[in-house]
């Protein structure tokens, strides 16, 4: 079982790196540059120690000091260290921006994959969990690669130049540390297998403590309301311990690389030098100075076995991490829209629903066999229960999903043959929710029209009679306002929305509880410039408060998913059936 899983974990990484290498492929002029100037400075480095040590040479040599050849090799010394050091200083930069390019294309790939995804799926995820896989994920992602790209090379290119070296050196002492390094590799190697799983849960923890945090900031007024804090502090807690554990874990055992690998490296150095002096004292060809520079190069020659130890640690990290969202861009998108869809330049607002039906889950049927039809400009006002299916026929009409049988067609045309765009520029919404995204009072209401004039954006506002509050902040339409309506009340936030409809002004609108978070007498106002907007034009009407439908041409009183009964506010109150029952509800007392 253990081996299936190692194998499972291997494949999964060895996807992960193929992803990752697809995403290099464009900028493999960066890439081949980078490795360039990384060898040049390995090469450069390199000839260092072999300087040094024919500088020890001319010092302790049995003929006077050749100073004027002592002074050439220490400024050969100086020219490769200063040359080593730009080269060294070139490569990161490029290697920087090398990582960040490719991490700016995996976020940018994968949040136009969250624009394709169903909504389905995201209403089924926790956000948080999303948020942690684009921002910390990546993130973490980009700090294994660019350790990566800077040290994984040059490492290798140190090895195999060091050991050049050092085999014209001295190929006896050489074999002794070619065949004690390998050591350090199978310690790394080893300790390495093992800790992908816990980097793995340890991302999939910070994804779920992301998730409660966003749930908890994102609604304290609820939390403090229902005196919740102790509770979500405890939950916190929990999941808080957890990541600790695991993080501890993960940290620990891939702690533990470096240390190893650097005590076989050290007994590697106590050979060498043991075998080298031996070597020097019998008269044979390793003089002093080659020594020095022979104990030079097998320092180096076991220093990247260290930083390969510790990018591989890294890399099971940022493999675990790229997992995650590669997972997320490998979820099924919505289904495309068609090839040569139409396009729809005149729409009059003619709907019409046929046999449809709808499930959220296929064990759990909701909507069965609705059939609809709403002609242009008609009023149709959807009633009943909550849970009855309301908000799931405005989902169904707005095609945030798609019918499981049945059409739903939009002058003639069903809409699954159109594209997605050109349904949604038609159908102006107006929901319970608000969701005002950060900017001006002017950027908010021009949303869905940046193009609109001053004078449009102006009168709409009057029209929606949100003019009059918009004055009265500190900078009228130029008043920044935060994500998710910042200070504004609640109507406040209800009346941009609808300010921003009307600014549309679509052939087709929904209104879901569209003046639940108004007053009374600004609702009033509202309704009628709701119905002066709604002249001539498709409105399916979502309400709870059966005040506001009165004069719909046609009232679906819905139970259940389906249509229980349909008429007028007068001929339903006459059949005395489920309509009758909702509206004594709110106004016989």
């Amino acid at each position: 079982m253990k081996q299936l899983k190692a194998k499972h974990d291997r494949s999964l990484q060895a996807r992960a790196l193929r992803r990752v290498l697809r995403y290099v492929r464009p900028h493999t002029p960066l890439l081949g540059l980078s490795l360039i100037l990384n060898l040049l400075t390995v090469g450069l480095s390199l000839l260092v120690p072999i300087l040094i040590g024919r500088g020890i040479d001319c010092v302790i040599g049995p003929a006077n000091v050749d100073f004027p050849a002592l002074a050439a090799l220490l400024v050969k010394v100086l020219a490769c260290v200063g040359a080593s050091a730009v080269c060294q200083w070139l490569a990161g930069v490029l290697n920087n921006r090398l990582t960040y390019i490719t991490v700016r294309d995996i976020r940018r790939d994968a949040f136009r994959h969250i624009q394709d995804l169903p909504l389905s799926f995201l209403d089924s995820r926790p956000t948080g969990d999303t948020v942690s896989r684009m921002i910390t994920d990546v993130d973490t992602f980009a700090d294994g690669l660019l350790m990566g790209f800077t040290q994984l090379f040059s490492g290798v290119m140190t090895i195999l130049g060091t050991l050049a070296f050092m085999l014209a050196l001295s190929p006896l002492t050489t074999l002794a540390v070619v065949v004690l390094t390998p050591v350090s590799l199978f310690v790394a190697k080893f300790i390495a297998s093992r800790t992908y799983d816990m980097f793995r849960l340890q991302s999939v923890t910070r994804g779920e403590q992301t998730a409660l945090i966003d749930e908890v900031v994102g609604n304290e007024k609820l939390v403090r309301a229902f005196s919740h804090e102790q509770a979500s502090m405890d939950q916190f807690d929990e999941i808080n311990e957890r990541l600790r554990d695991c993080s501890l874990k993960a940290t620990f055992f891939s702690s533990l690389v470096n240390p190893s690998t650097r005590f076989v490296n050290s007994l590697v150095y106590a050979a060498v030098a043991l075998i080298g002096a031996m070597t020097v004292l019998s008269g044979g060809a390793l003089t002093i100075g080659g020594l020095t520079s022979f104990l030079s190069y097998a320092s180096q020659y076991t220093k990247p076995f260290n930083e390969i130890s510790g990018v591989i640690t890294e890399l099971q990290n940022a493999l675990a991490c790229a997992g995650r969202i590669f997972e997320l861009m490998d979820e099924a998108p919505q289904t495309p829209d068609p090839e040569n869809a139409p396009d729809l330049p005149d729409v009059k607002g003619d709907f019409s629903l046929r046999d449809v039906a709808f499930s959220y889950d296929p064990s759990v049927p909701l909507i069965r066999s609705l059939s609809l039809e709403a002609a242009p400009g008609m009023r149709v006002a959807i009633v009943g229960p909550t849970g009855c299916g309301k908000t799931t026929l405005i989902n169904l009409l707005m095609r945030f999903y798609d019918v499981d049988g049945g059409t739903i067609s939009l002058d003639g045309t069903e809409t699954r043959s159109l594209a997605r765009g050109t349904l949604r520029r038609n159908v102006g919404m107006v929901l319970q929710d608000t969701w005002l995204p950060a900017g001006t009072v002017r950027e908010i209401i021009s949303f869905g029209r940046p193009d609109a004039t001053e004078e449009e954006i102006i009168a709409a506002a009057k029209a929606s009679h949100a003019h009059s509050f918009i004055r009265r902040l500190p900078q009228g339409y130029d008043t920044p306002i935060a994500e998710g309506g910042g200070s504004l009340s609640q109507g406040q936030q209800q009346l941009l929305c609808i300010t921003r409809v009307m600014l549309c002004l679509p052939p087709v609108l929904i209104l879901d509880e569209a003046t639940s978070s108004i007053d009374v007498r600004t609702e009033q106002r509202i309704q009628k410039a709701f119905a002066a907007m709604m002249q001539g034009r498709t409105s399916f009407i979502v309400a709870h408060r059966l005040s506001t439908i009165r004069n719909a041409d046609i009232i679906l009183v819905m139970k259940d998913g389906n249509v229980v009964e349909q008429g007028t506010h007068d001929s339903l109150l006459r059949k005395n059936g489920a309509y009758a029952a909702l509206y004594r509800s709110q106004f016989e007392q």
